[in-house]
């Protein structure tokens, strides 16, 4: 393979767009990053810019050229993009609408984390119709057809003038090449397309008070749908390219939304030893501001409160069944925040990260790795800020905590952040749990994300879980995974697996401690579960 073929993954977190450049054999050359605005109010109300997200990603992809010292972009031979799950409105010239109070058209996207659909989430769930066998028995304010129909009731003017509704990752497609097709891995995952019947279920819409989206063969929300990798148009328009940085017609393959970008990121990976995880025995976890658990089965497996199963929505050939924390790395920054101590600590830790600081101080306290578990013997977590993603399908869950004292210490504080750390842990065991008892047998769990990259996270959710954790050679799957999607669609491989076998590699796994460890976290696991029991009952207690 040519040294001087080159890839590029374009990923939008919740907080940030990034570039990632990569050669033919999947090894990371550069990584540019830039900061999105975010809007907040109250009502739950989350909103970002199309406009400014496609500035960020235009400012990264010429940054990590530059930083590489290629001048001739042509040595790009594909780009994949992948996004948060948020909802972009557009009129149909293009223009960016406003979806919410502020009446801002620079405020067109409603974000994923965004819960104002709550309501009209639950009223969908009433109906009990058939696509919801397909989202874990419950759809999430998080996904597409309850914002839509919040928008729809709150901001008619608006709803009737978007020509398109485009999920974040669809809209980046569509920015760069033209080309309103959409991904299967979108569509089918956050809008409740049929991907195993390719179709949509009009009486669906029309049931639930969308009906005009039917309309026109569903062309605001998307009637070509595209497999993943899929080359779209005739590559990167003659603008786009400008202000990209790059050449025009480079081939762009159909999107994913950011958490799956992972998973194709790692699932196909090699270990040392030169062999690959099962794809049906692994399950990848992808952890930033939420965290995406995402496991693959030959059949059509149900399991209530998980997401699916999607067919196709990750990698062809498998259905893709759906886990998650709505809240990962935004639950233990805000967990530690509470903390009296936490300013002190803050600034004692200097340019350092103040979570990279608090491992170091955990292990000093615990005297090992091994030991630093029972530094939250007696403190328990439910770190369930944004609610319960799955198992329970509760966006309405909360954040509890047992065992607090007067204790304002610096100790305390690291007793508080491990405690977290546990709880986070346990939500995972809770979903790997969920899908065992429904026949999917995990034996391996494939990390991606900056928690990662923490040697005593991965310890502490291999002794919670008993599974094995992997760790990719490559400090960014998520982009290594629109990488693949640039390389597929530029026609380098001819599918997903192989171009994984060869760009992606497994380099630690770690093995679950038995013993005192694992009796101590059942007993913290029974701890979790008897917490979130409470946090309903309370919750159920105070609506009377």
């Amino acid at each position: 393979m040519s040294a001087s073929n080159y890839f590029i993954g374009i990923d939008v977190g919740t907080g940030s767009a990034r570039a990632g450049l990569f050669d033919e054999a999947g090894t990371l050359l550069g990584v540019a990053k830039k900061d999105i605005k975010m809007w907040r109010e109250e009502g739950h109300i989350v909103e970002q810019s199309s406009e400014d997200i496609w500035q960020c990603i235009c400012y990264c992809t010429k940054k990590v050229l530059a930083d590489a010292g290629i001048k001739d972009p042509s040595l790009v031979k594909g780009i994949g993009f992948d996004a948060t799950c948020s909802l972009v409105v557009l009129d149909s010239k293009g223009t960016p609408l406003p979806v919410g109070p502020s009446d801002d058209p620079d405020r067109n996207i409603i974000v994923w984390m965004d819960h104002r659909a709550i309501k009209e989430a639950h009223r969908i769930n009433c109906g009990h119709y058939q696509v919801l066998n397909y989202v874990g028995g419950t759809i999430s304010p998080e996904m597409e057809t309850p914002k839509l129909l919040w928008l729809k009731e709150h901001k008619p003017d608006v709803f009737a003038a978007a020509g398109h509704f485009f999920d974040l990752a669809d809209f980046l497609s569509w920015r760069s090449t033209g080309s309103t097709a959409r991904s299967v891995c979108t569509v089918t995952c956050k809008w409740t397309y049929m991907a195993h019947e390719k179709t949509w279920d009009a009486d669906y819409f029309r049931s639930v008070g969308l009906g005009e989206l039917a309309n026109n063969d569903f062309a605001r929300i998307g009637n070509e749908i595209l497999d993943i990798a899929t080359p779209l148009g005739d590559g990167l328009t003659e603008k786009s390219a400008e202000e990209l940085g790059l050449s025009a017609g480079t081939p762009v393959g159909a999107s994913l939304i950011d958490a799956h970008s992972g998973g194709v990121g790692t699932f196909a990976g090699r270990l040392p030893d030169g062999t690959t995880l099962e794809p049906e025995k692994q399950m990848s976890l992808i952890m930033g501001t939420s965290a995406c658990a995402m496991a693959l089965a030959k059949d059509a497996t149900f399991v209530d409160g998980v997401w699916g199963p999607y067919h196709g929505a990750m990698v062809p050939g498998y259905w893709l069944l759906e886990g998650g924390q709505s809240a990962y790395g935004a639950a233990l920054d805000h967990l530690i925040t509470l903390h009296p101590a936490y300013a002190g600590v803050k600034k004692a830790a200097g340019n350092k990260p103040i979570l990279v600081h608090l491992e170091e101080l955990a292990l000093k306290l615990a005297g090992s790795m091994e030991q630093v578990a029972w530094l939250a013997k007696d403190l328990q977590v439910v770190p369930e800020f944004l609610g319960n993603r799955a198992p329970y399908a509760d966006p309405e869950a909360t954040g509890v905590i047992s065992g607090l004292t007067l204790d304002g210490s610096e100790n305390s504080l690291v007793r508080l952040y491990v405690a977290g750390l546990c709880g986070l842990c346990y939500g995972t065991r809770q979903i790997v749990e969920a899908l065992g008892k429904s026949g999917v047998e995990i034996e391996t769990l494939v990390l991606s994300g900056g928690a990662a990259q923490s040697q005593l996270f991965r310890r502490i959710l291999a002794d919670t879980t008993g599974l094995k954790i992997a760790l990719p050679e490559t400090a960014e799957p998520v982009l290594l995974g629109g990488a693949i999607v640039g390389a597929v669609a530029a026609g380098r491989f001819k599918d997903l697996v192989e171009a994984g076998q060869t760009m992606s590699r497994i380099k630690d796994l770690v093995e679950p401690d038995s013993g005192d460890v694992r009796k101590l976290h059942n007993a913290k696991f029974e701890a979790f579960g008897l917490l979130q029991s409470a946090d309903r009952k309370i919750r159920d207690l105070m609506k009377q």
